[in-house]
């Protein structure tokens, strides 16, 4: 891939990974709408370790009390802060590797990579969105984050395995609709990401390893570097504005999106 190309795919992956706008969606439709060679699995393991470090960069604390915990929750406590997020987050982990598993072994996955399944959740999901950000409470902090809460918003993440949902977008629009603060769902659907990040490059990494190359490797770094760039600057943005800004500019982007999609793939 040419520099130019490399820093598309990167940007689009790091900006969308964390925006309600969907990453995989963004992905698919770039070769579908302009042509462009698919990026490869290389690539896609590289933007995912780039998003990846940003991410654990940007809540470097709260990633410090989950990894804490996770060692007092090998040995059987939840008995502190950094045990208690670590165990919701591996509550809210489990269904969508368990399904997330599933689809890849009956082949689903790639059945679900068609303009149309995009456009339709593009629109579906923002509107659902915009209705759980205006019906939703203010009224809980993502430090009152509950077993419960993470088994309903693991369940809606499940969601997101179909191109377009957006993972961010479905958890967020999930934690709204339980009553938390715009800035603090946001804050647990990035936490969420990490196992999953993790968990998706692993699979993807086994696919590509026998396939490994130094010019692919040169790639892959570059692909990472510009990733990562671009998802922290997405975060610092996205998580200032939502002190004063609702979700509804991101929906406003999936309608149009969604619609424009709809005709395009029907007409």
């Amino acid at each position: 891939m040419t520099l130019f190309q490399l820093l598309i795919v990167a940007i689009i992956q790091g900006v969308t990974e964390f925006l309600p706008v969907s990453s995989s969606g963004h992905l698919i439709l770039l070769p579908a709408l302009t042509g462009s060679p698919d990026q490869g699995l290389a690539i896609d393991v590289a933007v995912h370790v780039g998003t990846l470090l940003a991410v654990i960069l940007y809540f470097a604390r709260d990633v410090r009390m989950a990894a804490g915990g996770v060692l007092r929750l090998a040995q059987g406590k939840v008995d502190t802060r950094g045990a208690f997020l670590a165990l919701c987050l591996l509550i809210a982990t489990i269904p969508a590797l368990a399904v997330g598993l599933a689809i890849k072994v009956t082949g689903l996955d790639e059945a679900m990579r068609s303009v149309a399944v995009i456009g339709w959740t593009m629109l579906i999901f923002g509107l659902v969105l915009f209705w759980a950000d205006r019906t939703g409470t203010t009224d809980r902090s993502a430090e009152q984050w509950t077993l419960r809460d993470a088994s309903i918003m693991g369940l809606a993440q499940c969601l997101a395995l179909i191109p377009g949902t957006s993972r961010s977008g479905i958890t967020i629009t999930a934690a709204r609709k339980l009553g938390y603060e715009r800035e603090g769902a946001a804050r647990l659907a990035m936490l969420m990401s990490i196992p999953v990040i993790i968990a998706s490059g692993a699979v993807l990494s086994l696919d590509v390893a026998s396939a490994a190359n130094w010019a692919l490797m040169r790639d892959s770094c570059i692909a990472a570097a510009f990733a990562f760039v671009a998802a922290l600057l997405a975060l610092v943005i996205m998580m200032r504005l939502l002190r004063t800004v609702s979700f509804t500019p991101y929906v406003i982007y999936r309608v149009i999106l969604g619609l424009g999609l709809l005709i395009w793939a029907y007409g």
